[in-house]
């Protein structure tokens, strides 16, 4: 007999998880109060990555001349960047529609609400209904925090939703928060011509091997960005050109104005009203508790994605949600997988494993090796020498974490990515040819330079 599933949310995690369900023979109900693909696809990630792309470019022409091809008079159209982004999300938003379509997921726009024993009750075209199921999983996602700091919640200043809403390229911005969202605008609009400072209580990528961060610093300063580490914002004021923002660094009081200001600290689970109590789904640090099954304390009720707090990545809810589906229906049991981090930055970063930092903490031993983009044929000829690639291992040479600073990170991190989840080592990548010229020769180098056979590096510890 099919297994009658409801799913709460159709982000990257629910509707991923609908599709994977449906595949596997179940009847699934799909609900979504707002737009199909979530945050991830209408207000984050792809969206961003369409205005990174144009940043991308835009930076680009500004060097034209060292190609060899003089351009003048070249302006930006900020019109047709949004129509450009808009666009994209809209046809992906199709195909998602399409693909729930295809695989018989009934999608109800409404709000659903959780009760007792997986019972959720909805509104449907005017008219209250309530339905049981077998199984429900809650993705609901979750949306910009709102920090404590006087003057955050004045008309104007912007979240990350509110800057993708609007239809300008601003003359100056004030950027508070040094997470992935806040260095990704930071860093986009910092190329598309915007003065920008970033204010950041502590530093920025925090979460990022420290010597990544300490590379990648320069390259943002040298670009135009300003940036204010050690930095508590205290208030935000309203003032005749726009903003000023005061925070404290050194014992201090100091000043910034802009036209605009983004408040990037931080993002929360959205769980509330959804009958979580009712439903005897406990929470923990305002998230819900699950286990290695993304099991919650109520029989028969999931939890993946950011309401989970396991990982804010739209990759990890898509993993998790395709757990859920095959647990539920065969009983497989889905190991906790190692996630990646893209931050699209210009130049990217990328990682997976462990940083040094974690290593150095914990009192493990290990071996790093770094190859310098600078160095690599491809790299130059695409005139993108900053960066390098950073390989960790233990002491018998296998891969712990590679971090990646420079053009296409987010594309060269998965070799890598196979390669530490499948254990490999060095002997194991050295026997593998890769393709010249290209960016992955970094990787391949930096592999080989932790037992000192890369070939377009000098072993130090030969000299």
């Amino acid at each position: 007999m099919s297994k009658k599933v409801a799913i709460i949310g159709a982000g990257p995690g629910g509707y991923v998880c609908a599709i994977r369900f449906a595949q596997l023979g179940a009847d699934v109900t799909l609900f979504e109060k707002r737009d199909i693909g979530g945050t991830c696809l209408n207000r984050g990630c792809i969206p961003t990555k369409a205005m990174h792309k144009t940043a991308e470019l835009y930076q680009e022409l500004k060097h034209a001349s060292d190609f060899g091809i003089n351009v003048e008079n070249y302006s930006l159209d900020p019109q047709k960047v949004f129509e450009r982004k808009s666009g994209i999300v809209s046809t992906l938003v199709g195909g998602i529609d399409q693909l729930l379509k295809g695989n018989g997921v009934k999608l109800i726009s409404a709000f659903a609400k959780l009760g007792k024993d997986r019972k959720i009750t909805y509104n449907e075209g005017g008219e209250d209904r309530e339905d049981t199921f077998d199984a429900v999983i809650i993705a609901t996602g979750s949306e910009p925090a709102l920090p404590p700091i006087k003057g955050a919640d004045t008309e104007g200043v912007m979240n990350s939703d509110d800057l993708l809403n609007m239809v300008e390229i601003p003359e100056s911005m004030i950027v508070l928060g040094g997470g992935v969202v806040a260095m990704e605008f930071a860093s986009i609009y910092q190329a598309l011509g915007t003065e920008v400072t970033v204010v950041v209580r502590s530093a920025i990528l925090r979460m990022v091997d420290s010597e990544i961060v300490k590379r990648a610093t320069p390259v943002l300063k040298k670009q135009g960005m300003a940036i204010n580490v050690k930095s508590t914002p205290k208030n935000i004021e309203k003032t005749e050109n726009g903003f000023k923002v005061t925070y404290e660094k050194g014992g201090k009081e100091e000043t910034v104005e802009a036209q605009h200001v983004l408040v990037a600290m931080g993002r929360k689970s959205n769980i509330e009203n959804i009958g979580l109590e009712e439903a005897g789904v406990v929470t923990e640090r305002d998230y819900i508790k699950t286990d290695e099954f993304n099991k919650t304390s109520a029989e028969g009720i999931y939890a993946i994605g950011d309401v989970n707090g396991k990982s804010l990545l739209a990759h990890a809810a898509e993993h998790q949600g395709v757990a859920v589906a095959e647990y539920v229906m065969e009983g497989i049991h889905h190991r906790e997988p190692l996630v990646p981090n893209c931050i699209f930055i210009i130049p990217e970063i990328a990682s997976i494993g462990a940083s040094e930092d974690e290593l150095k903490e914990q009192g493990i031993e290990y071996k790093t090796s770094k190859f310098m983009m600078a160095a690599n044929g491809k790299a130059l000829s695409l005139g993108e020498p900053d960066g390098l690639v950073k390989v960790i291992t233990d002491m018998d040479s296998k891969l712990l974490g590679v971090h990646i600073f420079g053009a296409h990170a987010s594309d060269m991190i998965h070799e890598a990515i196979l390669a530490i989840d499948k254990g490999m080592n060095v002997e194991d990548i050295k026997q593998v040819m890769h393709a010249h010229p290209t960016l992955p020769e970094a990787f391949y180098e930096a592999v080989l330079g932790i037992d000192g056979m890369a070939i377009h590096m000098v072993d130090k510890k030969r000299k």
